[in-house]
This record gives C-alpha cells, sequence and structure tokens, in this order.
C-alpha cells in the first residue's frame, strides 16, 4: 500500500513537465491577492497571533460549515465562550476524515509555509502541533503583517461599503512601512438591495458621508461616484465589486426607476418585477460610473444567501449559511454587458459565477464582449468561493481553454478572511502547471520554454498587474 506519512511538495504534479514547471518559473512568484474580506483594521493593529487556533478559526466559514456537519457543537465554533485551544482540538479530531476536501490540503499547506510542519495533523498529535505552532508564532513574532510578507504578498484588495471612511487604509498608507500595498474594492451591494427594510437609513447615510442630499436615483448615482473618487484618491484602487444574488434582467424607463426609488425610501411593498427593474438599472448605471472613473467591475454572480435562516439567526450572517443558485442566468448578465457596450462605457469585467456546472456558458458570454484596444475585456475570473479548490480550478481551466485564452487570465485569488489563505494561490498555480504538463506530454501542446515561462508568469502575476493597471513591482 503507498501511502504518503508527509506532505509532498510535488503536490497535484502528476507529470514530470508540470512539476518542472512549477518549481522553475511559477514557485517563487509574488502574490496579487486582488479580491479579499481581510480586516485593514486587523492588519493595521498587526497584532500577534494567540495560537493555531485563531489563525484557523477566526472567520474562517469553510471550517465552520465542515465542523458542523461533524455534528460539532456550534460553542466549538463560533461560541464567544470557548477558548481557540478548544476549538482547535474539536477542528483536529474530525480534519483526518475530510479525505477529498479543499479544507485538509489548505491546512496542510498551511501548517508546512507558515510552521515547516509536514506531517498530518490528527486527534492524537493534536496538542503536540499546538505547542509547537504557539512557541513558533512567539519565536517569530507572527502577526498579520507577518503572514502577508512572509508569503510574498506584493497587494491586497479588501472590500469595503461606500459609505466607509477607510480610517485604516489611510493609517497603513500613512504608517506602514512593510512591503504589501493595501488598496480597497467598492462594494455598493446595499444601495442595490432596495427591497430591505434597511435601504432608507443606508441612503442617508450616503447622504451623509458625501455630503450629497439624495432626493432621487440621479443624486444618489453622484453620491456613489462622488465615493467612487474618494477611494480612488485614498487608496488608489481600480476594484469594485456587485453581488448578484439571483438578478433577472428587466427593460425599464428612467421615469419607473424614478417612481421605484420613491417608493422603496417609504418602505412601500416593491413587487419583484419592481425590484428587478430597479437592479437592472442600478447595475447599468453603476457600470457606466466604473467605465467613467477607471474602474474594473467585478461580478459575482448566483449566490443563495441566508439559505439557513435559522442558522443566521443563531449565529449570524456570513457564517456558513450561504449556498449556490442557478437562477441567475447568463441572458440576464448578457443584457447588462450588452447595454454597456450598446453606450459605449462597458468598463473591463471579471465574471464570478458560483455554479461551476455552467461555467463554459460563461466563458462563452465573456468572449462575446471583448473588442479592439483591450485584452481580455470581459473573462471569467479565478474559479469562486465552492470552486476554490483543486476539482473546480482544474475544471475551469479544461473546459474553458477551449472557448476563452486562459492564458488571459488574471489568476487567483484568496476571497478570504483569513491571513494565512495565500497558499491558496500555490494550489492554484501547482493545478495550472500540472495541466500545462498534460497537454505538453500528449503533444496537445508544442512550443518554446520561454512561451510556456511567459504564461506562467502572466497568469500568476502579470496579468493581474496589468489588467487593474495596479503598476506592482514583482
Amino acid at each position: 500500500m503507498k501511502l504518503n506519512s508527509k506532505f509532498s511538495e510535488e503536490l497535484f504534479l502528476t507529470n514530470e513537465t508540470g512539476r518542472e514547471l512549477y518549481h522553475k518559473y511559477a514557485e517563487h512568484m509574488p502574490i496579487i491577492d486582488y479580491h479579499c474580506h481581510i480586516s485593514p483594521r486587523a492588519m493595521y493593529e498587526n497584532k500577534e497571533f494567540e495560537d493555531l487556533g485563531e489563525m484557523w478559526l477566526e472567520g474562517d466559514h469553510y471550517k465552520w460549515r465542515a465542523m458542523r456537519t461533524f455534528g460539532i457543537d456550534e460553542k466549538y465554533i463560533t461560541g464567544n465562550e470557548t477558548s481557540f485551544h478548544d476549538k482547535y482540538l474539536a477542528f483536529a479530531k474530525v480534519l483526518p476524515k475530510m479525505v477529498g476536501n479543499p479544507i485538509f490540503i489548505w491546512c496542510a499547506l498551511e501548517l508546512k509555509r507558515y510552521f515547516g510542519i509536514d506531517e498530518p495533523l490528527t486527534e492524537a498529535n493534536a496538542e503536540e502541533i499546538y505547542q509547537k505552532t504557539k512557541d513558533l508564532i512567539k519565536e517569530k513574532h507572527m502577526t498579520r503583517q507577518w503572514c502577508m510578507e512572509h508569503s510574498n504578498v506584493k497587494l491586497v484588495s479588501t472590500t469595503e461599503d461606500p459609505t466607509d471612511d477607510l480610517k485604516y487604509h489611510k493609517l497603513l498608507k500613512e504608517e506602514y512601512r512593510g512591503g504589501v500595498r493595501v488598496i480597497t474594492a467598492f462594494r455598493p451591494d446595499k444601495a442595490m438591495f432596495l427591497e430591505l427594510d434597511s435601504f432608507d437609513d443606508y441612503l442617508k447615510k450616503l447622504s451623509e458621508v458625501s455630503g450629497r442630499e439624495i432626493r432621487d436615483f440621479r443624486s444618489m448615482l453622484l453620491a456613489l461616484q462622488d465615493r467612487l473618487k474618494y477611494f480612488r484618491e485614498v487608496t488608489g484602487t481600480t476594484v469594485s465589486d456587485d453581488g448578484i444574488p439571483h438578478f433577472k434582467w428587466e427593460d425599464y424607463t428612467e421615469e419607473e426607476i424614478e417612481c421605484i426609488f420613491r417608493k422603496a425610501r417609504r418602505n412601500e411593498t416593491l413587487t419583484e418585477k419592481e425590484v428587478d427593474k430597479y437592479q437592472s438599472a442600478f447595475l447599468v448605471e453603476m457600470g457606466r460610473l466604473y467605465n467613467k472613473e477607471g474602474y474594473v467591475m467585478q461580478l459575482h454572480i448566483g449566490t443563495y444567501l441566508d439559505a439557513n435562516r435559522t442558522g443566521v439567526r443563531k449565529v449570524g450572517q456570513s457564517t456558513g449559511f450561504d449556498c449556490t443558485d442557478d437562477q441567475c442566468s447568463v441572458t440576464s448578465v448578457g443584457e447588462i454587458l450588452n447595454r454597456l457596450t450598446e453606450m459605449g462605457e462597458l468598463p473591463k469585467t471579471l465574471l464570478y459565477p458560483l455554479d461551476g456546472t455552467k461555467i463554459e456558458t460563461w466563458a462563452v458570454l465573456a468572449a462575446g464582449f471583448c473588442d479592439n484596444g483591450t485584452v481580455a475585456k470581459v473573462q471569467l475570473a479565478a474559479p469562486w468561493w465552492f470552486n476554490d479548490q483543486q476539482y473546480g480550478i482544474d475544471r475551469q481551466f479544461r473546459s474553458c481553454a477551449n472557448l476563452y485564452p486562459v492564458a488571459l487570465s488574471v489568476g487567483m485569488l484568496t476571497d478570504s478572511r483569513s491571513f494565512i489563505s495565500y497558499p491558496r494561490h500555490e494550489l492554484y498555480r501547482r493545478v495550472f502547471c500540472n495541466y500545462l504538463g498534460e497537454l505538453c506530454e500528449r503533444g496537445e501542446y508544442f512550443g518554446t520554454e520561454d512561451n510556456l515561462r511567459e504564461i506562467i508568469e502572466d497568469i500568476c502575476f502579470n496579468n493581474a498587474d496589468r489588467f487593474f493597471g495596479f503598476g506592482v513591482k514583482g
């Protein structure tokens, strides 16, 4: 029986060419993490981690979901009264049973890259590894900033609401002297979800921070444009982000949108069609603003938010109760792109479809909206959320390369709240190099080594740097 007892440096590299390509070109490339949810406050305050339990289980809804499937009591998952040590022990007990799950590989990579531990974590050695990592955290002074710098991160983009004052981004810009540039994505979802009771209160806050009275839909857009300029001024960002859970396109007129807007502000009940009309108009108008202000438009498509509403009421939102949805059609998103194209105002766009079974149709859509002057103007972004593991990454390469040149991809991101999630970039690079190696060894790709080197370095770093216009030095 062939059974590895330690972490293998040839993880996912199943052919000789892929191994050589990875170790020679991809392994040591720096990281641009153009979309994540880490806390800028936590990065600024830069506290040393308490232990491995805090590193792994603070805010990580992937692990929380997995622990619930094993029937672990919620107090060992999100409970405030339970120590990270006890949460870690509960997690360590079930980790060996996560065969085939990306959490097992992520944890193995994190143990190896941050602590030099290559043995599998089990219930039997959990306490020993806990103490060893705790000592190393203290010895190396493993802070939030240390983890990012240790991982060779050159740029990271957090995600903030337009009403955010960007206090900690300002402080980082003024005081942080490390090698990580910190920007943020502009996320205006709360201005799109007008069906929520909090819509009017949100607009009052937006009006306050922008210094602009919001009387109608048009003045709200002007307030959002003011904030786009503010975000760019403070952090130098070119990144926006819109979540589209279950969007359905509906044609609209300006008069209809203003009427719907007024109803929402009065907290009157809206029909489903009215909501769809408003969201259609909102996404088109935001696209126009992104284009005007030089932002890349990111569309996160197809989430089933708060599926387990009982769980959300007990624990809170974004704690592992969101799921995948298939209600947001290619046709609806295509209409947004089409309207912006007809206006001559389509910005660079990244599509993140969560329904991986339809990934090919989204690749075809993206290719249909590329035009002269911009490389890969509309493209599939990294496999997102439930797809950001070996199977989902490999599937996207194999299926979409037939429909869209994968060499133009802006590469991987973490989409994470964790400061030690950067080995996910390594996982992506390993899978990609293995895929290239297979093509070469089957004779499906024949070219020079320099061709392959350029493709690998572009996907790891250069494409994202060029696409967003970051100007980062690798």
